[in-house]
């Protein structure tokens, strides 16, 4: 029997009460470059849904602008030995239905990441596979137990957000994976989430409607536990072309934009009424070959090979594209060229790395050594509504590689279509992005690049099955050490060894712009989310 619904109503009104109360009526509203896929929290690792979902949800943990983990459900946390954690969590906490917020929450949490059909790439089950046990010693105290050592569980909790389990029928809910960890109802859907019935968190905003390609509508949460945003209202309309977005900020539509074109900027800088921000990010831009398969669906070769299967090959991609001209002339000089695939200044980054070459004759000897000295013929897949100039990005790349004897056929498409199939494993050659966070170096490496072995939890993005037992080892050494400069060390050699073996070819890192009118101000962050909650208004 659930205990917690009998409050539901009572809260409810009394957060009807508070809000009476409050500040008059503040709406924001942002126009988004990217549209989320879901409001299902632990559907799919993707920047436009988790900055959804933190507007909506918390964590254990939560990461700050420059990606360190700071309390939020949880007040404090310590490690007990190399495979036991304990967290203490906040006790003043209740969820948008009026629910109590306790260690029950967090256990089922776990335990739908884990019972999640629907999820596309790692929602959060990469670190609750490592969970040997959870256990709730009284309401507000959680210990977890791993299977393997995790010296960073605060960091990597900081990307599960936390659901409440009054939104199924259950009994005493316990971390028993085998028995449905206590639940006797269905488990929820994306559906269920997307129009609201199990969107319940703790988060500052509340979900009002999520109506896919038009607008995603929040209210402030007015018994949320932090500090209360500025907005009453925010609302979130998807306007992926550069353009009609800037159009929608200097028309008054929108009071703040994401990601204004580099070109747009000097436009923005001589209006008065308007002010921009532009902060370096982790996120980096890479290729991603199909590698483990001997006959790859979108190759064609004289002989039937896999080229890709090829060190040299990959050598002669990566020396055949200018990066600084991607940098240059597409991204207008708000990017930098990655020779990695974290910054340099992130935790286990190589200190200064060497850049990689252009040199596209040396591309073609490469490519004759390695026995196509006619070169081959692909298709390269990517999207062209994701990342900031993507589908330029993708026509440069194919035009660089045709020119040293690759010929390449783009084919680029929605997002929604393109996670699709290459969660599928559908493609030879793709291009994708992702902002390292919890543990530098580890969140790439160990997400992308190790081999896959779904127990261990690693290598769930790994979709091109490169596969190196060398570098494997560094990696599970690096991700189970406690001592943090051995573990910096490991990681270090590691990223040596994915840039020298080019499993997947780095192309720059992006920078992230945000537009809005006076009035109204924003910070930006790394992690390149845009969180309504930090935007600021100014006082009148």
């Amino acid at each position: 029997m659930n205990y917690k619904k009998t409050q539901a109503c009572a809260v409810a009104a009394l957060a009807t009460a508070l809000g009476a109360t409050s500040l008059s009526a503040q709406e924001l509203t942002i126009g988004l470059s990217s549209e989320p896929t879901a409001v299902d929290p632990h559907y799919h690792d993707l920047t436009p849904n988790n900055q959804l979902g933190m507007h909506i949800y918390s964590m254990l943990a939560t990461p700050d602008a420059n990606l360190m983990a700071q309390p939020e459900l949880a007040t404090s946390w310590e490690a007990e030995d190399d495979n036991t954690w304990v967290f203490k969590l906040r006790e003043d906490v209740k969820f948008s239905d009026g629910t109590d917020f306790d260690a029950s929450d967090v256990i089922f949490t776990f335990c739908r990441v884990m019972n999640n059909e629907s999820a596309i790439g790692s929602t959060g089950s990469s670190v609750v596979s490592n969970f040997e046990s959870v256990e709730a010693p009284d309401p507000h105290t959680l210990r977890i137990k791993t299977k393997q050592v995790e010296p960073i569980m605060p960091e990597m909790l900081a990307g599960v957000p936390i659901i409440s389990d009054s939104i199924v029928e259950h009994d005493d809910i316990t971390f028993d994976l085998p028995n449905d960890c206590g639940v006797t109802g269905t488990w929820p859907s994306i559906d269920d989430f997307n129009v609201g019935e199990a969107a319940v968190g703790t988060g500052p905003f509340k979900l009002e409607k999520f109506s896919k390609g038009a607008e995603i509508s929040l209210m402030r949460n007015e018994i949320y536990f932090g500090t209360q945003p500025d907005w009453e209202t925010v609302t979130f309309v998807p306007v992926p072309s550069d353009g009609p977005r800037l159009a929608g900020l200097l028309s008054g539509d929108y009071d703040m934009i994401e990601s204004p074109a580099a070109r747009d900027v000097a436009q923005i800088e001589e209006n008065e009424a308007f002010e921009y921000v532009s902060t370096p990010s982790n996120r980096v831009i890479f290729l991603q070959m199909d590698i483990g398969r001997g006959d790859s669906p979108f190759i064609t070769t004289e002989d039937g090979s896999n080229p890709f299967q090829d060190v040299r090959v990959r050598q002669a991609i990566s020396m055949a594209i200018d990066r600084q001209a991607i940098v240059d002339r597409i991204m207008d000089g708000l990017a930098r060229p990655a020779y990695q695939f974290i910054p340099d200044e992130m935790f286990g980054a190589i200190p200064s790395p060497a850049p990689m070459e252009y040199n596209p004759e040396k591309a073609k000897e490469l490519l004759a050594e390695a026995g196509y000295p006619d070169g081959f013929k692909v298709t390269f897949h990517a999207t062209n509504d994701r990342y900031i100039n993507d589908s330029q990005i993708a026509q440069a790349v194919a035009q660089f590689l045709t020119r040293v004897g690759i010929e390449t056929e783009l084919d680029a498409m929605t997002r929604s279509m393109f996670f699709s199939r290459r969660s599928g494993r559908e493609f030879s050659f793709s291009m994708g992005g992702w902002a390292s966070s919890e543990g530098g170096a580890a969140s790439f490496l160990r997400q992308y690049a190790v081999t896959t072995d779904d127990a261990r939890g690693v290598g769930g993005s790994n979709y091109g099955d490169w596969s190196d037992p060398e570098f494997d080892a560094f990696v599970l050494e690096a991700i189970s050490t406690v001592d943090e400069t051995k573990r910096s060390e490991l990681l270090q050699q590691a990223e040596q060894m994915a840039v020298d073996k080019l499993g997947f070819i780095p192309l720059h890192f992006e920078s992230t712009l945000w537009a809005f009118r006076k009035g109204v101000s924003y910070d930006g962050r790394a992690d390149q989310f845009t969180l309504a909650y930090q935007v600021e208004r100014a006082t009148e």
